[in-house]
């Protein structure tokens, strides 16, 4: 089987040329997104991140193409119609970090309830005093967790560990989950008045495209804050925005923003010869969220453990052995 595999650390390679010892594997520091003039007659898997849309015009560059493996849960960035009418599989990372990212979304939460960065910002700065940095618990608080699949269900029992009282909105409720944790389903409206922390661990598709917005937004309860650690676009930006500027938000931690380009080079939008105005519009409110005092930003990095890369390299692994063996695993099968 011959692989092209992108967006890998230098670490990688030989970890999985050893796990895939009979592969022809040509492996690219860079995204495939990066790679535009890359074709490839024989190649047979592209092993790809979540940052290189593959459509039909990649797709065309791979003639012979039948897998993508994608070391992602999400698959967004993939043209799921278009890998069916061409026989290609599609296979993912469903599961390999909710314990990861649940203790990232209460690292963020402490951050904000502590106001951790600020208080490290002063000391660094010279300063080494507590005045105005009278932060709040978190035991007792009314936890609003919004999608209880594997992430959800242990920011629940986490958030129990804490002393909160935990209410969740899900699409497709889980009864047996909800008896077995311990916490009550609420309508989304419903979450979005009672809780003093909103945290959304959703997938984003059509359904979830802006599950906060204009509309909605206005009925969170006053001075809550809001974690996102799901994807940017759950979240209308504009009406984000113009819930921290009207105070009905205290705050909010981001790890994923709606725009998730350079967000330092506005001027390559700006001087494009035909200006995308959305990518700009929504690049000059990310950097209103970025400097906002009480708004923390980090880079989609809730994932971001030793552990949690290596399970989703093994995953990744087991799904090109599983495919070249006739049986193939994780699946991501279009609707």
């Amino acid at each position: 089987m011959k692989i092209h595999y992108f967006s890998g650390e230098a670490w990688e390679e030989a970890y999985v040329r050893e796990k895939l010892p009979g592969a022809d594997i040509a492996f690219h520091q860079g995204s495939l997104a990066a790679n535009p003039d890359l074709s490839d007659p024989e190649a047979e898997t592209l092993c790809t991140f979540i940052e290189s849309p593959i459509g039909k015009a990649e797709m065309d560059r791979f003639p012979a193409l039948k897998l993508i493996a994608t070391r992602s849960t999400g698959f967004d960035h993939i043209d799921l119609a278009a890998a069916k009418e061409r026989g290609i599989t599609v296979a993912n990372v469903p599961f390999y970090g909710e314990n990861t990212v649940a203790e990232f979304t209460f690292a963020l939460l402490l951050a904000l309830s502590r106001r951790v960065i600020d208080a490290d910002e002063r000391v660094r700065e010279g300063t080494f005093s507590p005045a105005g940095l009278r932060g709040f618990d978190i035991a007792g608080k009314t936890i609003g967790v919004v999608g209880t699949g594997h992430i959800g269900a242990h920011v629940i029992r986490m958030a129990q560990g804490f002393g909160m009282n935990v209410i969740a909105f899900d699409a497709y409720p889980n009864e047996d989950l909800s008896h077995t944790l311990g916490f009550t389903y609420a309508t989304l409206p419903e979450l979005l008045a009672q809780s003093d922390i909103i945290t959304l661990h959703v997938p984003y598709n059509e359904h979830t495209h802006h599950l906060l917005n204009k509309e909605n937004i206005a009925g969170i309860k006053k001075g809550s804050y809001l974690i996102n650690t799901a994807r940017g676009a759950v979240v209308e930006t504009d009406a984000l925005v113009e819930a921290l500027k009207s105070g009905t938000l205290a705050g909010a931690a981001l790890d994923v923003l709606e725009e998730e380009g350079d967000l330092a080079d506005e001027a390559a939008l700006l001087t494009m010869e035909h200006p995308n105005a959305e990518a700009l519009r929504v690049t000059l409110e990310n950097h209103y969220l970025i400097n906002h005092p009480r708004v923390i930003v980090t880079p989609h990095t809730a994932f971001n453990t030793t552990e949690a890369v290596e399970r989703i390299l093994n995953t990744t692994i087991d799904n090109i052995k599983h495919f070249a063996e006739g049986a193939p695993t994780n699946v991501v099968v279009p609707k």
